[in-house]
């Protein structure tokens, strides 16, 4: 009985607005259909596939509705949470993208797997990470390789 995929992750946010627009004009996530729960909120999602849950994070009887994130637990930044990936292609395009919404960026690659990848924030602190796979490295890209990163090994 493996896993199949990531259905969704839930964002406590700060400003949910904010959050929204990020995952909307940042990402190109559209909202899609949520069900009418006891709080306020979006479900983002490419296609009808549904990834990002947005909630705010002040909100009245959170302990019923949060249940994995106790009232002491970080509220910027990824909290305990690394990072969330998402699978992306064109990264030439998306590159222009960010850069057209000075959405600052951080690239690296792996040649040995063809892995190209940049990570952002959004508006909370959370790192979304983007992978591109098969990507040949000859083109400008100007990050990080992480062939040239000290081993732990």
């Amino acid at each position: 009985m493996p896993l199949a995929s990531i259905n969704h992750y839930l964002i406590r946010s700060n400003d949910i607005e904010a959050s929204r627009a990020f995952y909307e004009g940042v990402l190109g996530m559209a909202q899609v259909p949520r069900p009418n729960f006891p709080f306020p909120g979006y479900w983002l999602g490419v296609g009808a596939e549904a990834q990002v849950h947005l909630a705010p994070h002040e909100v009245d009887n959170a302990s019923l509705y949060f249940i994995g994130s106790p009232p002491n637990a970080a509220k910027d930044n990824s909290g305990v949470i690394d990072h969330v990936a998402f699978l992306a292609h064109e990264p030439q395009a998306f590159i222009a993208h960010l850069n057209t919404l000075d959405v600052p960026y951080r690239p690296r690659y792996l040649a040995d797997s063809r892995l190209f990848q940049l990570f952002v924030k959004d508006p909370d602190g959370v790192t979304i990470e983007l992978n591109f796979f098969d990507v040949d490295g000859n083109f400008e890209w100007s990050g990080e390789d992480y062939n040239k990163m000290p081993s732990v090994v």
